[in-house]
């Protein structure tokens, strides 16, 4: 599915905003970390990175090492998230990220993002984006996209049903999740377009928001 071409005008009462490859172009770090990673492993870079993005870290390695036991991938996440913290060689906004995000000032929206506090504070601030005042993290939920709770938790702590949300997200298992929490996708970058969004931008200089009278929110796509 391309990039939308035709304008496009979506309606919601809340957005829910991933974090890295939406808001944050992170891949130059992302890639660095889970090459070596894939390397240690004896894994192909190239099949690691088909896998990685939008999940937690330790679920890639259960989906990469399937008979690796569940507090291995625990403990070697813990490190991988430490040394992407540490890491922010490289990370940018996505464009227009900055203005998307000013444009939502006193409009509800929420940040669901497979990274940690510390990531999350770290991308962003490398990014020069300020971070939502509601912010659904790796500590907030159980499971990983393409699990859906961290949508569905982002929506209830906006006070907004899952119909009335918009989640924009580029990886395959960020808009799954969208998906199975019953909102609509804005897929955003290359990645997006291989995983059928509702609809897909470039980026987010594509992307106008209004706000409507009594709380909604009016999307300008395209």
């Amino acid at each position: 599915m391309p990039a939308t071409a035709t304008p496009t005008v979506l309606t919601a009462r809340a957005l829910l905003l991933d974090m890295d490859g939406t808001l944050v172009n992170s891949d130059a770090v992302v890639e660095r970390i889970w090459r070596r990673w894939a390397e240690r492993h004896g894994l192909d870079g190239d099949e690691v990175m088909k896998v990685v993005h939008g999940r937690q870290g330790h679920a890639s390695m259960a989906l990469l090492l399937p008979d690796r036991p569940v507090e291995q991938n625990l403990a070697d996440n813990a490190r991988m998230l430490a040394e992407e913290t540490a890491d922010t060689d490289g990370v940018i906004e996505i464009p227009g990220a900055r203005a998307f995000l000013s444009s939502l000032e006193g409009l509800p929206h929420a940040l669901v993002t497979s990274a940690d506090v510390a990531l999350s504070t770290a991308r962003m601030n490398a990014a020069g984006l300020p971070l939502p005042a509601v912010r659904v993290t790796a500590e907030s939920v159980g499971a990983s996209k393409p699990d859906p709770e961290g949508f569905l938790k982002g929506a209830a702590e906006l006070g907004v049903d899952p119909a009335d949300c918009i989640v924009f997200e580029d990886s395959g298992a960020g808009i799954a999740a969208g998906r199975s929490a019953g909102m609509r996708v804005v897929g955003v970058g290359p990645r997006a377009v291989f995983h059928e969004p509702d609809v897909a931008v470039r980026d987010l200089t594509q992307v106008r928001v209004e706000a409507v009278a009594g709380g909604g929110i009016r999307l300008h796509i395209g």
